[in-house]
């Protein structure tokens, strides 16, 4: 049995390598690559944090508002009043809703969010459900904000309409390639258009208040076409109230970022990243509610060619001039901005699930900037595909929005209150560590557990209406991919599970014997000097070498043959007839032969000569069989398979 504890004669040599990456197309375009040393300095603060993580949830003012009108517009243009009380609700909806991710960001420092709160406290199925949602909610962010964002440019230059698609994908590989240059950057390089925003609206607001309480503000001139009803108008029912706060809780988008970015921040990192919340709920409230109630005195209509936003700010400013443009521009470019969030949330959250294991592993790799860059990738390819298949509609994105954010609002909240409840239960000297935090009795247990419980009843509600009401917009997408996911995260899991039983080794305890007899096959197409190389490499392996050549043309075995003779050096060649001229496929089938009779102990190794020149355009020219044999002979069990490279210079052709 091999003594796992006395290792000590295991020398363990500690290098660091010297080599640095070069510059390339690559590092001009995302910076120079980052040593894993320089992760420290990567952090952020609070102020660039509520830019970074923000975004989102600040961006959905341009268009939740908008999206309650358009609800409200079947019943006509008269129950528009009830926008301002449905967005009180809404507030209030958000106060819960914050006061729990509050609560998860200081009880898993580690960020993982709604995942690993699932995790931990539900159970891998719910993890996964939670986690499912998420990601399908920051695909979504990116494909509704960057949406939304040429909606708004289209507001302003009505003949773009056309290219609104492709203005759309651009603006998703152009915030790609921000966030590739890492969190530090990407974070200023967002923080002054975030800002610019929030000042801008709050001035818009503002200046729209003052007019309001003078009496001065005046409604939408020239309003736009009513969005299309299909249909007769029916009356105000609460069926159609609920669907209108269902609609217009996509303002809650995003409220869950900063809980799985944690680690962003720079330490006291919860400290920082609660603060951030904190900020982002109040900014989010009071500029939501304000547009909300400035659109009802200003009779704004919900349009496909002219945003709410648009018709508010021309109405309190008067006009299209340069204020209006300012406002319109930093809507514009903080909802392509807003893509940021998902940007920095989908990565983290792809590498925390690949380091669990239901996700393909290479997403946990870091990048040369020091991002999960991988994950970047992912999210904007899957983003741009929706947006070509809705053809950049936010109207039509928005109702396959909300369920994912609030099935993952309900499961963070209903993960905390089992929380509260195992607390409780634990003695006041008890402590638990489990995913990276720490469980301890907590004096005030009942009220958070009631707190959190209410607010996942809530959330829970939400997102039942919005499946209901939005079922026939294209809810159901959502409800049948969900499900398929999972099943997919689950088979991932499942095969690194037993691909990590099969490579063990704690039920290895004896160490296999050595070979009693090395066999060395070595397929031979021509004599040569790669060829020559190639025996050479093989006689050092082992002394039983075989040779083998498939006879397609027999006059060219015959120039085999006679050359091995001379230059084989005593080694046998079995030549193998080939009547349908087929190369691959008879040395499999010898290879196979041998494998079947070989002995207890008895290792072969193909050694396989591989012609290699260093002009590629000149490399086109020669028939690769040497990849086409390797990749055959890998998925036989048992063979070692060995390319001996022959390295020739050759002059350019051209």
């Amino acid at each position: 049995m091999i003594n796992k504890e006395n290792n000590s004669q295991t020398p363990i040599i500690e290098r660091t390598a010297n080599y640095k990456p070069p510059r390339t197309l690559s590092s001009w375009l995302i910076g120079r690559p980052l040593s894993t040393a320089d992760a420290v300095h990567e952090t952020i603060g609070k102020g660039v944090g509520l830019a970074v993580f923000a975004a989102d949830a600040l961006s959905s003012n341009a268009y939740a508002t908008q999206e309650i009108l358009v609800i409200l517009a079947m019943a006509g243009a008269q129950s528009f009043g009830y926008v301002f009380p449905i967005s009180i609700a809404i507030v209030l909806l958000l106060t819960i809703v914050s006061i729990s991710y509050e609560q998860i960001i200081h009880a898993y420092p580690e960020g993982g969010g709604a995942y690993i709160v699932a995790r931990d406290n539900m159970g891998d199925v719910a993890a996964l459900i939670a986690a499912s949602s998420l990601l399908m909610d920051y695909i979504l962010t990116v494909s509704v904000s960057i949406s939304s964002g040429v909606a708004q440019i289209v507001s302003a230059f009505p003949e773009a309409y056309e290219y609104r698609v492709y203005i759309a994908v651009a603006a998703v590989n152009l915030v790609m390639l921000i966030n590739l240059r890492g969190v530090k950057e990407s974070g200023a390089a967002i923080a002054v258009p975030s800002f610019f925003f929030i000042i801008s609206m709050f001035i818009t607001l503002a200046l729209g208040l003052v007019k309001y309480f003078t009496g001065s503000l005046g409604v939408v001139v020239d309003p736009p076409e009513l969005v299309e009803t299909h249909g007769a108008l029916v009356a105000v029912t609460p069926f159609l109230i609920l669907h209108a706060f269902s609609s217009g809780t996509s303002a809650l988008t995003g409220i869950e970022a900063i809980s799985n970015g944690i680690t962003a921040f720079k330490e006291p990192r919860s400290k920082n990243a609660g603060i951030t919340l904190i900020w982002m709920a109040v900014i989010l409230a009071s500029l939501f509610l304000g547009i909300s109630f400035l659109t009802v005195q200003t009779n704004a209509v919900p349009s496909e060619f002219e945003t709410v936003i648009s018709q508010l700010a021309r109405t309190v400013y008067g006009g299209q001039g340069i204020l209006y443009i300012a406002v319109i521009l930093a809507t514009t470019v903080i909802l392509i901005l807003a893509a940021n969030t998902a940007y920095a949330g989908f990565p983290r959250l792809s590498a925390l699930m690949a380091k669990d294991g239901f996700l393909p592993r290479q997403f946990t790799y870091r990048g040369s900037r020091l991002v999960y860059s991988r994950g970047i990738a992912a999210l904007a390819v899957v983003a741009s595909i929706l947006i070509v298949i809705f053809q950049a509609s936010v109207t039509r994105l928005i109702p396959l929005y909300a369920i994912g954010v609030f099935l993952s609002f309900t499961f963070s909240q209903f993960g905390m209150a089992l929380r509260w409840w195992k607390s409780g239960h634990l003695k006041s000297d008890q402590e638990i560590v489990v995913h990276g935090s720490t469980l301890r009795f907590d004096p005030l247990w009942k009220l958070k557990m009631v707190a959190n419980g209410f607010g996942s009843l809530c959330t829970a509600v939400v997102m039942m209406v919005f499946a209901v009401t939005k079922f026939h917009d294209g809810a159901y997408i959502v409800l049948v991919l969900i499900p398929l996911s999972v099943g997919v995260l689950w088979l991932i899991h499942r095969h690194y599970n037993n691909l990590a039983k099969k490579l063990s080794l704690d039920n290895f305890g004896v160490i296999p014997p050595h070979a009693i007899r090395h066999r060395v096959i070595m397929p031979v197409s021509g004599v040569h000097q790669g060829t020559l190389a190639a025996l050479r490499y093989a006689r050092m392996l082992s002394d039983d070498v075989t040779a083998v050549h498939v006879v397609i043309e027999p006059a060219d075995a015959e120039k085999v043959r006679a050359k091995w003779e001379t230059w084989g050096g005593g080694v046998r060649m079995v030549l193998l007839d080939s009547p349908y001229r087929l190369f691959i496929e008879p040395i499999l089938s010898y290879i196979t032969d041998i494998a079947n009779a070989r002995q207890p102990g008895e290792t072969i190794t193909v050694v396989v000569p591989e012609f290699i020149t260093d002009n590629r355009l000149a490399g086109t020219l020669h028939t690769n069989t040497a990849n086409i044999l390797r990749e055959q002979l890998k998925n036989m069990h048992g063979i070692v398979i060995t390319n001996v490279p022959y390295h020739v210079h050759e002059e350019s052709i051209v």
